[in-house]
């Protein structure tokens, strides 16, 4: 009997360690980026403030990154949970965004909203999230000066 307990105790450290070790490499970002840089998209040149994993997607507009916390897309206005629209943009923020590393132009002028999310303008590898939500007909522009993007420039 003791050695049944001592054996279950053991089995129990050991998953522990496991889910611990299996979580830690999921949550560590190994294409992590310097802090800021440029990166080409479309031939064009973007510079970024930071960039980290997305590891969540809140609603479209609002991402947690890795290293970074919760992101505000800058300039975008989503519908919000309950409104027409909002599982369609969701999912287009969740396909382009989740699980792949996302560059942050972070806004100067107000880097973080009332809430303390960071508001940028975020980039995949591949596009600008922010104008792709727009050109999609997902969001509407919005904008809460003072900003250093202008408005419906993004």
């Amino acid at each position: 009997m003791q050695k049944r307990r001592i054996s279950l105790i053991l089995l129990v450290i050991f998953l522990i360690t496991i889910g611990f070790t299996v979580a830690n490499v999921f949550l560590e970002d190994s294409s992590r980026t310097a802090k800021n840089g440029t990166i080409k998209i479309n031939n064009t040149t973007i510079h970024y403030d930071d960039s980290g994993k997305c590891v969540d997607v809140i609603d479209a507009n609002t991402i947690q990154v890795y290293g970074v916390g919760r992101v505000q897309l800058s300039q975008v206005n989503t519908p919000s949970q309950g409104e027409i629209g909002f599982d369609e943009a969701k999912k287009f923020t969740e396909k382009e965004c989740l699980s792949k590393t996302v560059y942050l132009d972070i806004d100067n002028k107000t880097p973080q909203d009332k809430y303390g999310r960071t508001l940028a303008i975020v980039y995949s590898d591949t596009m600008d999230i922010n104008k792709a939500l727009i050109d999609n007909n997902l969001a509407e522009i919005s904008y809460f000066p003072p900003s250093e993007f202008k408005k419906g420039e993004i």
